[in-house]
């Protein structure tokens, strides 16, 4: 589902069940909507008496036995009318949820998270493609995790899952090298670019998902043309498939 689509969907799903609401009643957007839309809609609710509360919601395939981390943006009020939900999700009752701002703030906090998460996957990624590439030491990534796991500082839940999936498929045999994005990185990094922020870790991370589903990229055939014009140097062959 492309972002505009998923906007769409998500107010015209809010716009319908205003429609069938009461005065005061509340709707919860859990989803992962820009931030900017969610402060729009909140004052369209508004407007007929009701309130928005948008939960930017981490934990994946893993949150109905961890718990969900929950931020939370809208009225105090209505937060603590919705706690017992809240600390329900969430890892324990007074773990992993809280209410972080505004309308908007939730899934801001969010979007956020989510560009951070684009640049542990990615130094993650590099780092272990590095050892892998080392073949005099014949590194055993899978053994390497592991000990990485307990103790190290770098050790974490998305380690945890690099472990698990390297246990599953130590060559990674099948899996190609094509990465998604589901959105959320881009807001962060224009959201960077609106405030003037420096974010080059993260801004990184989502340039290098685009290029993962370039196949024979033109640029990098551009430049071995140019160093052939400047330097003489030989220009490789496409391999044919």
């Amino acid at each position: 589902m492309g972002h505009g689509t998923r906007r769409c969907t998500t107010e015209e799903t809010i716009t319908t069940l205003g429609e069938q609401l009461s005065p005061d009643d509340v709707i919860i957007d859990g989803g992962n909507s820009h931030y900017k839309e969610t402060v729009r809609l909140a004052e369209k609710l508004q407007a007929q008496q009701l309130h928005l509360v948008d939960v930017g919601t981490s934990g994946g395939v893993w949150g109905l036995t961890e718990g969900y981390s929950l931020m939370i943006g809208g009225e105090p009020a209505c937060i603590e009318r919705l706690r017992p939900i809240f600390e329900t999700l969430a890892p324990a009752a007074d773990q992993g949820w809280g209410h972080v701002g505004p309308n908007g703030a939730g899934h801001f906090v969010k979007m956020v998270h989510n560009g951070i998460e684009y640049g542990l996957m990615q130094a993650y990624a590099e780092g272990f493609e590095l050892m892998q590439r080392k073949d005099e030491f014949g590194l055993d990534l899978v053994q390497i995790a592991e000990i990485w796991r307990s103790g190290s500082v770098v050790r974490s839940w998305l380690l945890d899952l690099t472990a698990r999936a390297l246990h599953e498929n130590p060559s990674l045999e099948g899996i190609a090298a094509y990465v998604t994005d589901s959105g959320e990185g881009r807001w962060t990094v224009q959201e960077a670019v609106e405030l003037a922020v420096a974010i080059p870790v993260i801004s990184l991370a989502l340039q290098n998902r685009f290029r993962s589903r370039t196949e024979d990229p033109f640029g990098d055939r551009l430049l071995a043309a140019m160093r052939n014009k400047f330097g003489g140097h030989a220009i490789p062959e496409k391999r044919s498939l």
